[in-house]
């Protein structure tokens, strides 16, 4: 073992906790300014007379912002390094939330919403080339899984907060406690996060980018990986988009508190995704990930049912399915991209976000015509997708790599 990778971060060291301490934050604080919108989307619908698809803008516009984004930001962090770029990503998305809220516009609100959706660019893949460097392979898929957890934490917190204050005072002072704790996120990361000892910035050629990106494309695994979080987001977020617009109606007539405290959820997904992730890295990720997508169909399936305590308990299960998939997936690019990491990671949340935007509207379309029916065939025929390609993954070729399992 060469004295660079005896330097690599082993899990239970001081300098992993800071690492995975700040990184936690920091997806906290990315998935709270992203998704607390979520449980508001009914509110949006009635406050600015829209449609429920046309509500949905207010989450699919920033994550398509960000997908975009981040195939420029992700070559950017190259040459700025990448704590300075998720430093400055935390803090600008921050700002721009507390600003969304005093907008008076429904056209205004969502200009600044993709705004925020640029700034928050500069966090997700940076995030996964940076633990890909720093960590050893043994730590990589634990690590790999905190990040992901505090993503789930921040989606729960910020969706039960914004979804409790609405109900309580309005969801401005929602949405502007969540820019207000994106910003404490922000100041924790900028303190905590251990310099990159593995990062060698170099002077970008923009004429070479392109192929920067192109050349995963001829691995014959990446492909693949990347198409997955394109068919996981999608479902999953039509799940936690219009569930709230179902539960609102009777039978059910919950409160926007009750919905909100329906995404306390996300704690399995903050546990699945640090679990699966470790398992994966023991047992291989090929014999995890096609198990983990199909638990979610099963529990999409559950949410079909008219008992209230079922449809909870299939949201539970979509959630950690997602959760631990995804955790899998991120974790296998970062090991098979043998060079360029950030872009690979950038390709692969590209299309994570643009799942998230793209068919989480579609999905839209669904529910108004079908109601939750539709949403459920819709989810379901996307994640049976999702198995055919993990299936067809468990065939791939492992690549030998050094500092850990193959990829």
């Amino acid at each position: 073992m060469t004295e660079d990778s005896d330097r690599l971060i082993e899990a239970g060291t001081h300098t992993f906790r800071r690492a995975t301490l700040a990184l936690f934050a920091a997806g906290f604080s990315t998935f709270a300014v992203l998704y607390g919108v979520q449980p508001l989307l009914p509110i949006f619908a009635d406050t600015f007379a829209v449609s429920p698809a046309e509500s949905s803008l207010a989450l699919s516009l920033p994550c398509a912002t960000l997908a975009v984004s981040l195939l420029v930001v992700s070559p950017l962090s190259e040459v700025w390094g990448r704590r300075p770029v998720m430093a400055a990503s935390l803090f600008a998305s921050a700002l721009l939330t507390i600003g969304a809220v005093l907008m008076p516009s429904w056209h205004g609100f969502l200009a600044l919403r993709a705004l925020t959706g640029i700034a928050a660019s500069g966090l997700p893949a940076v995030a996964m080339a940076y633990l890909s460097e720093e960590m050893h392979g043994r730590a990589i898929g634990l690590s790999m899984g905190l990040l992901i957890g505090g993503n789930a934490l921040g989606g729960m917190v910020g969706r039960l907060l914004a979804g409790v204050i609405a109900d309580h005072a309005s969801w401005r002072w929602g949405l502007g406690t969540i820019g207000v704790l994106a910003l404490f996120a922000a100041v924790a990361f900028q303190f905590a996060l251990p310099a990159s000892r593995h990062f060698m910035a170099h002077r970008m050629r923009w004429r070479e980018v392109p192929g920067t990106f192109t050349q995963h494309f001829r691995d014959a695994g990446l492909p693949w990986l990347f198409l997955e979080p394109f068919l996981l987001m999608g479902g999953f977020v039509c799940v936690y988009n219009y569930i709230g617009f179902r539960l609102l109606d009777p039978p059910y007539s919950l409160s926007q508190t009750a919905i909100g405290l329906i995404f306390i959820v996300y704690l399995a997904g903050t546990a699945s995704s640090a679990i699966t992730g470790h398992i994966a890295g023991t047992l291989g990720r090929r014999k995890v990930l096609w198990l983990a997508i199909l638990l979610g169909i099963g529990g999409i399936a559950l949410t079909l049912a008219q008992n209230l305590i079922l449809i909870i308990a299939g949201i539970v299960i979509v959630t950690v399915s997602f959760f631990g998939a995804h955790s899998v997936a991120s974790s296998w690019v970062g090991r098979r991209a043998s060079r360029d990491r950030a872009q690979a990671s950038a390709i692969y949340l590209c299309m994570y976000y643009l799942g998230s935007s793209l068919l989480g509207t579609a999905g839209g379309w669904f529910f108004l015509h079908y109601g939750w029916v539709g949403v459920a065939g819709f989810f379901g025929s996307l994640y049976v997708a999702a198995l055919l390609v993990a299936l067809r993954l468990t065939r791939l070729a492992p690549l030998p790599l050094s500092g850990g399992p193959t990829g």
